[in-house]
């Protein structure tokens, strides 16, 4: 029993230093595990947080902490794996240079430009423009384990109601394309920040052109 402690806790321990690895930049931006890792280190640290509050004494509490950090570490790792090949097909995928995808280890954040998808203060999606939902559509539906929440975002020219409602319009607009795409409806769930959410200044053309643009967040729901 001792000898079975002394490794689980050793084991947390590398996980732990891992996670300090991680965390301070000393691993490589382009190293291909990067989000796996960072997947199974904060599944661990969710894991030991959970254990934490599980036993009645403190060396219950501490060996359930352990256990959690393992089980935890090996969901979260998975889930960033998964996560990595999904981003990979969607990057295959898409035709438009202006899409972004971000990997945070637990989700991933698709982000289309206006441009990509809508005419000027247009909430109707452009029949020609259409390919790169279809395309992520498909990708929702290989990967079914997930919710997606769509974000629509605009610069702060206008009103402020105006640009909600628009920002309203244009994710219920591209929701309504994935459904029809396939994508089953309770997954998905479309909001309008309108000006509330910039990613630049609104003071120049090329910062609001990135603040106009939709955000789909899509979350493993085993995660």
């Amino acid at each position: 029993m001792f000898l079975k402690k002394t490794l689980l806790i050793s084991t947390i321990a590398a996980l732990s230093l891992s996670a300090c690895t991680e965390f301070e930049g000393v691993a490589s931006p382009d190293d291909p595990n990067r989000r796996t890792k960072n997947g199974a280190v904060i599944g661990a640290l969710a894991g030991a947080a959970t254990g934490l509050i599980k036993g009645d004494t403190s060396s219950q509490r501490r060996e359930q902490a352990v256990v959690g950090a393992l089980i935890g570490a090996g969901v979260g790792g998975a889930i960033g794996a998964r996560l990595d090949r999904q981003a990979q097909d969607l990057r295959d995928d898409f035709s438009s240079s202006g899409i972004t995808i971000e990997n945070t280890g637990s989700e991933l954040i698709v982000t289309m430009p206006q441009d990509v998808l809508f005419g000027t203060d247009s909430a109707d999606v452009r029949a020609d423009l259409k390919r790169d939902l279809r395309a992520l559509a498909g990708n929702l539906q290989s990967y079914p384990d997930s919710t997606i929440d769509i974000y629509g975002h605009t610069d702060d020219t206008g009103s402020e109601e105006y640009n909600a409602n628009l920002s309203t319009r244009r994710a219920q607009a591209v929701a309504s394309v994935l459904m029809d795409a396939g994508v089953a409806p309770r997954r998905l769930r479309a909001l309008g920040q309108g000006e509330t959410s910039p990613i630049a200044t609104n003071e120049t053309p090329q910062g609001r052109a990135k603040n106009r643009r939709v955000e789909f967040i899509i979350r493993p729901t085993d995660a």
